[in-house]
């Protein structure tokens, strides 16, 4: 059985153990477009009928512009100055970016006196990929260009393709997310929003260092900038890299040895990476890697600098539309998830986006495919939004021209098992907890000492109705070293088939929480705070969970003086909270271009 079909049928037995009575056998699911949108709500989209013929989504009204001639333009960066080294020292810095516009009859779209009808919204994908393992910026990427050129500018938007520094025909230096690489990308929004074409209003969207750009430019602000859509995004570089303490194993080189190089393409102006961001890296990731902190106690803001969300919150003044892979281990859902939350308690207009997708878009079915059991299998093919185009021509339609009624400001949540639903805020803010004393759970693999090769297993007791594991769950549990810090990593899979549920790391220096760790004295106990990260998942009435205890797990690594054994305490001071919330058949919605979940019949 191939995978796509394996993960159908698990689907299918899921909602029949699970789900029965959702969907009665003798009802048609309908979409009824009982709104004042235009597009149906998005439980009311299941008998909507999309083009699935190409490798992203389409809008299912055509525009009816033409789409004009790629526009090659080179924006001034004044603000990076001698001080900042690079192109600082000559002067000339700037950013490359191609632009596509709509034809608009009786329109000169480079005329410096544009007649107002005629101006047009920009949406803006920016990144260091043109011309460094992709296409140039004059030529529609697929990472995600060709999707917006194609479906938004015959709706009368213009779109930009923008090199940051260091990439593509952008001059000065390589400088990973740091403030120049934002003065950068502010002076290409401040462009976009001023230029005679331009009727003031940008977006941003993009995926991964793509979706990073989006929160750099909200944390330098501009009134221009109207609603950015991170997709995957970071916000803040050292937040993902380090979690708890913990370091992703690209975090020591993530600067010069991973993206460095794109700065670095035989051509004159490689002397000017030799600025201080860039020279920074050398030793920023690695020091980081010591210390397990942002380094500020050594005077350094190398880290700092490239934090972005603190500063979005004082500077920016727009809607924000969030896409995140529950299932990216690429970018960890962390960066979603409180901050969907901290925005709407901060006065934002939010909106989020949540499958069961890894590092990818809500549409591209070669990804959503080829994901492993509990990491996203389950789900699929129900991860895959063909309505995500007409989505997003809704929100930019308001945000960027002011047209139409607001999007509805919700949280489209997809759990492990393929479910739909729909959430006002997310992680959900009334939860119940569960918990369990590790008194009542027991051991059943390895022994209360774990070494880098041994591990231990604790089967906790069985649920007596289906339980909806979601947010951040906690586990608190004494831990003992022989040094002066240590490493742990907590997986928790469901009982019967060891199915991965979530994981949690943690460095022992940073047992209490937070971003400032301790060095541990030598056999001193203390407990290890830790929550996982974000899920969304269920398990059946009669099932459990267990927790499998090792060292390090994933792509993390230990901390470099915590390869010694740690020795775990399980009595009634070690606990695990699970965080849980209730919801039904009625809560669940079914995508358009799917067969219903199941054909319902009761199995009682």
């Amino acid at each position: 059985m191939s995978n796509k079909s394996t993960s159908i049928f698990l689907v299918f037995l899921f909602f029949i153990s699970c789900f029965s009575g959702c969907i009665d056998d003798d009802k048609k699911i309908v979409g009824e477009n009982n709104s004042e949108h235009w597009l149906n709500d998005v439980e009311d989209r299941s008998n909507l009928i999309y083009r699935n013929d190409d490798v992203f989504s389409r809008v299912s009204i055509n525009g009816s512009y033409q789409i004009d001639d790629v526009r090659s333009i080179f924006v001034e960066v004044p603000a990076i100055t001698i001080v900042d080294g690079g192109a600082g020292l000559s002067g000339d810095a700037e950013v490359h970016l191609g632009l596509w516009l709509p034809k608009i009859e009786g329109c000169d779209m480079d005329s410096s006196d544009i007649l107002e009808e005629c101006k047009v919204p920009i949406i803006a994908e920016i990144g260091p990929y043109y011309d460094d393992g992709d296409v140039d910026a004059l030529t529609p990427a697929d990472r995600l260009g060709r999707f917006l050129i194609e479906n938004f500018v015959p709706h009368g938007f213009g779109v930009a393709q923008v090199s940051v520094f260091g990439t593509g025909e952008s001059n000065h230096c390589m400088d990973l997310m740091g403030l120049d690489e934002q003065k950068g990308i502010h002076a290409a929004v401040e462009y976009l929003g001023k230029a005679p074409f331009s009727n003031g209003a940008v977006g941003i969207i993009g995926k991964s260092y793509d979706g990073s750009t989006p929160w750099e430019a909200a944390a330098m602000g501009s009134e221009h900038l109207k609603t950015i859509i991170p997709m995957s995004g970071l916000i803040g570089a050292h937040d993902l890299m380090w979690r708890n303490g913990s370091m992703e194993a690209r975090g020591a080189i993530m600067h010069n040895g991973v993206y460095g190089s794109f700065g670095l393409d035989g051509n004159l102006e490689d002397s000017q990476n030799a600025c201080e961001g860039y020279l920074e890296g050398y030793y920023a990731g690695p020091a980081a890697y010591l210390s397990g902190d942002n380094l500020a106690w050594i005077g350094s803001d190398y880290w700092e600098e490239r934090t972005f969300l603190s500063r979005s919150l004082e500077n920016y003044n727009g809607s924000v539309y969030i896409i995140h892979g529950i299932q990216d281990w690429n970018v960890d859902p962390h960066m979603a998830f409180p901050t969907h939350n901290i925005l709407i308690d901060s006065g934002f207009e939010v909106k989020g986006l949540y499958g069961q997708w890894g590092h990818d878009y809500p549409d591209r079915i070669t990804g959503h495919e080829s994901l492993s059991t509990g990491r996203g299998q389950e789900a699929f093919p129900y991860t895959l939004r063909w309505d995500w185009a007409d989505d997003l021509l809704e929100w930019f339609d308001y945000y960027l021209k002011d047209k139409g009624p607001q999007p509805r400001l919700i949280a489209e949540v997809q759990d492990n098992m393929g479910a739909w639903r729909v959430e006002s805020e997310y992680p959900p803010k009334n939860q119940d907890w569960i918990y369990y004393d590790m008194d009542i759970c027991s051991v059943v693999s390895g022994g209360e000492v774990v070494t880098t090769t041994s591990s231990m297993t604790i089967d906790c007791p069985l649920f007596t109705e289906e339980t909806r594991i979601i947010g951040t769950p906690i586990f608190h549990v004494q831990v003992n070293t022989q040094f002066t810090s240590g490493h742990i990593f907590v997986e928790m899979i469901q009982s019967s088939n060891g199915m991965h549920l979530g994981h949690a790391v943690m460095d022992l220096r940073f047992h209490a929480g937070g971003k400032e760790g301790q060095t541990l004295i030598p056999g001193e106990t203390v407990t290890a705070k830790m929550e996982f990260f974000g899920m969304d998942v269920i398990v059946p009435e009669g099932d459990g969970i267990q927790l499998i205890i090792s060292q390090t797990g994933e792509d993390y690594v230990p901390s470099p003086i915590s390869t010694t054994p740690i020795t775990l305490i399980l009595d009634s001071s070690s606990f695990l909270g699970l965080s849980t919330v209730y919801r039904n058949c009625d809560d669940y919605f079914l995508p358009p271009m799917h067969e219903p979940y199941l054909s319902c019949i009761d199995s009682n």
